[in-house]
C-alpha cells in the first residue's frame, strides 16, 4: 500500500511539474533584456517611460548587476565626449587631421547628459555626485611632430561650435596649472602641448546602472529582474516570438524558459555567442577578438589631490582605442584615485568572469577564416598585444613616468580591469575587417537585437539605444506618444547641436545645473528657458509653455 501511495504521489508531482513548465513556456512577455549592464538598464528605462504597460524581464548571470563591463573598475570611466581622445582624430597621409568623427560622439554624450538629467528630475536617480563629476579633459603630447598634430587637431575642432570652449597651450607654465603632476620633474627642454575642455566629466557607469535598475525594480510592476540567471538558448517560435531558456545558477542550474516578443542582448562579451545561438542571418557575419586591460592605480591623498583631470596621450601604433594611455582622475567606491593605463593583456575569455573556452566556442565555419585574415591584415595589432603581454613591472612604471615623471613605484598597484570583445565583420570588398566601435545588430523583423563592440560604449548608451529603437520599434517611435515623451526626456532630440552655439550652451547649462556639474553657467538670455526645460521634464506643462512663449527671440530653441 505504501509503495502504491508513493508511486501515485510521484506521478502527481511529475504531472504538476509538467503543467507548471507548460504554463511557464506558454507565458509571453514583451521584452527580454539579457545582461544587467548599462545598455540593458538604459533600454529598460526608455521602455518603461515610453510603454509602461509592456512586460519587461531582465536576466543577469551574476548575483548582482553592473559587475562586468559596466563596473567602475572595469571601464575607462570617462564621459567619452571626444574632447581629448586623439584616436578619434587620425592624421591623414597628407599631414592634415580628420576631425569629422568627434562631433558625432560629443553630441551623443550630450544626449547622455540630458537622459541622466531627466532621471534626476523625476526621482529615478539621485545624488548626481555619486555617478558624474566635473573633471577637465586634456590632450597631452610632447615632441615637435606630436605638437604639430595637436595644434592642427585643435584648429580643426575650433570650426565646430561644440569645441569653442577648448583651450590650447604650448606654455609649460600654463600646462603646469592644468596638470601639475605631469609637469613636475619633467625635463625643461622637452617641448610639450596640451588642450583642455573644462566641461569634461568623470563617470561611474556602474552606479548609473545600479540606480537605473533599482528604480525599474522598485517603481514598475511590469519589470522583473532575475540575477544568477544565465541565458543559454534562444529559439524562434512559430508565431515569431522567441523562447528564452535560462539556468538558475542558484538552484543547481535548473533550466526555465519564457517566450518574448522582443529580445535584446546587452551582455557585453557574451553578446556574440548568444547572438549566434539565435541563428539570425544578420549575426553570422561577425566574429570577436577579446582584449583585456590593466591599470596602475594610486589612492595616496598627497598625489590624488594634485591631479584633477583626465589627461589623454597618443596611442601606440596598432593599439586598439581602449588602450589610449591616460593619467586619469577617478572617483571609485566614493574615493578619489588616479589610474594610469590601460596596459593590454590577452585572454581567450570574453568576460572578466567568463571561461577560457569563450573564444573557441564562438568560432564557426563562417567566421574562422575572417578571423585569421584579420590577424594577418592587422599584424601591427598582434605585435602590439604581444609586446603588452611581455611588459615587465619596470616597463609599465617607465610608461607611467612619461606622464608623471616624479612617480614613485611604492605608491602604485597594478589591477586587472575588464574584458572587451572587438568586432570582426565580413566585408564585401576586404573580405573581413576589424572594427573598433560599437554596432547594433538586429534581425530583419526587429524581434532579435544585440549590441557588439567596445568603445565608446557606456558613455553613449542613450544615443545607441535610441538608434536601436528606431530599428526595432519603428512604428511606436513614430507615434506622437513616444515622440512627445522623448522630447521631454531629451530636449535636443531631433535637433543638431553642431553649428548651433546658442543651443549647445543652453543644453549644457541645463544639464550642468541638474547634474550639479558647474561646467556651464546659464546666461541672462537663457536662464528662463533652462527653468522651462526643467519644468517640462517634470511634466509641469503650464510653466514650461509660459516660459517658452515669453522668449520669441530664441529662434534656435523654439523647437525644444
Amino acid at each position: 500500500m505504501t509503495k502504491q501511495l508513493t508511486a501515485a504521489l510521484c506521478l502527481n508531482l511529475c504531472m504538476f511539474s509538467g503543467v507548471a513548465m507548460a504554463e511557464e513556456d506558454s507565458k509571453t512577455i514583451d521584452v527580454a533584456l539579457i545582461g544587467g549592464g548599462i545598455m540593458s538598464a538604459t533600454l529598460g528605462t526608455f521602455l518603461e517611460e515610453l510603454q509602461p504597460d509592456w512586460k519587461v524581464n531582465m536576466y543577469e548571470r551574476l548575483d548582482h548587476v553592473a559587475e562586468e563591463s559596466s563596473n567602475g573598475w572595469n571601464n575607462a570611466g570617462t564621459g567619452h565626449s571626444a574632447f581629448a581622445e586623439m584616436n578619434y582624430t587620425p592624421q591623414r597621409d597628407d599631414g592634415s587631421v580628420d576631425v569629422s568623427r568627434p562631433p558625432k560622439i560629443t553630441q551623443a554624450f550630450e544626449i547622455t547628459r540630458q537622459f541622466l538629467s531627466y532621471q534626476v528630475l523625476n526621482g529615478v536617480m539621485h545624488d548626481p555626485g555619486s555617478f558624474l563629476n566635473n573633471t577637465p579633459h586634456l590632450s597631452f603630447v610632447w615632441g615637435d611632430d606630436n605638437i604639430d598634430f595637436l595644434r592642427k587637431r585643435y584648429e580643426g575642432m575650433q570650426q565646430s561650435s561644440l569645441y569653442k570652449a577648448m583651450e590650447y597651450s604650448e606654455d609649460p607654465e600654463v600646462i603646469r596649472e592644468w596638470a601639475p603632476l605631469m609637469m613636475e620633474g619633467r625635463d625643461a627642454a622637452q617641448k610639450v602641448a596640451a588642450t583642455r575642455m573644462k566641461a569634461g566629466t568623470d563617470a561611474e557607469w556602474g552606479e548609473v546602472t545600479r540606480q537605473l535598475i533599482s528604480a525599474l525594480s522598485e517603481q514598475h510592476d511590469n519589470f522583473s529582474l532575475s540575477t544568477g540567471s544565465e541565458v543559454r538558448d534562444l529559439e524562434r517560435n512559430d508565431d515569431g516570438s522567441w523562447k528564452v531558456t535560462w539556468a538558475d545558477l542558484n538552484d543547481n542550474g535548473a533550466e526555465h524558459s519564457i517566450n518574448a516578443r522582443h529580445v535584446f542582448i546587452g551582455a557585453g562579451g557574451a553578446a556574440l555567442p548568444l547572438l549566434q545561438k539565435s541563428g539570425i542571418p544578420e549575426g553570422r557575419i561577425y566574429a570577436g577578438f577579446p582584449v583585456g586591460g590593466q591599470f596602475l592605480v594610486t589612492s595616496n591623498p598627497d598625489i590624488v589631490h594634485r591631479h584633477h583631470a583626465k589627461a589623454y596621450g597618443l596611442a601606440a601604433s596598432g593599439s586598439p582605442p581602449m588602450s589610449v594611455p591616460h593619467l586619469d582622475s577617478r572617483k571609485l567606491d566614493g574615493q578619489q584615485r588616479i589610474l594610469f593605463g590601460p596596459f593590454a593583456n590577452f585572454s581567450t575569455k570574453f568576460l572578466k568572469n567568463g571561461e577560457w573556452t569563450d573564444l573557441f566556442g564562438s568560432m564557426t565555419t563562417s567566421n574562422t577564416l575572417p578571423m585569421m585574415k584579420v590577424g594577418l591584415d592587422n599584424f601591427s595589432l598582434v605585435k602590439y598585444l604581444v609586446g603588452q603581454v611581455m611588459l615587465s613591472e619596470e616597463d609599465r612604471f617607465e610608461a607611467l613616468q612619461e606622464y608623471y615623471p616624479d612617480a614613485k613605484r611604492e605608491d602604485w598597484t597594478l589591477i586587472d580591469a575588464g574584458q572587451r570583445v572587438q568586432i570582426i565583420k565580413k566585408d564585401p570588398v576586404k573580405g573581413s575587417v576589424l572594427q573598433f566601435g560599437t554596432e547594433v545588430v538586429a534581425s530583419k523583423d526587429g524581434t532579435m537585437s544585440a549590441l557588439l563592440g567596445a568603445s565608446p560604449g557606456a558613455s553613449t548608451a542613450p544615443s545607441i539605444m535610441l538608434g536601436l529603437m528606431e530599428r526595432v520599434f519603428p512604428e511606436q517611435l513614430a507615434s506622437s506618444q513616444w515622440q512627445e515623451k522623448l522630447k521631454r526626456m531629451i530636449p535636443s532630440y531631433g535637433l543638431t547641436l553642431d553649428g548651433n552655439e546658442q543651443l549647445t550652451n543652453e543644453i549644457r547649462a541645463y544639464t550642468s545645473s541638474v547634474l550639479e556639474l558647474g561646467d556651464t553657467q546659464p546666461t541672462p538670455e537663457n536662464v528662463e528657458r533652462i527653468e522651462a526645460l526643467k519644468a517640462r521634464a517634470r511634466g509641469q506643462e503650464a510653466a514650461s509653455e509660459q516660459a517658452a512663449d515669453g522668449d520669441d527671440s530664441a529662434e534656435t530653441t523654439a523647437n525644444l
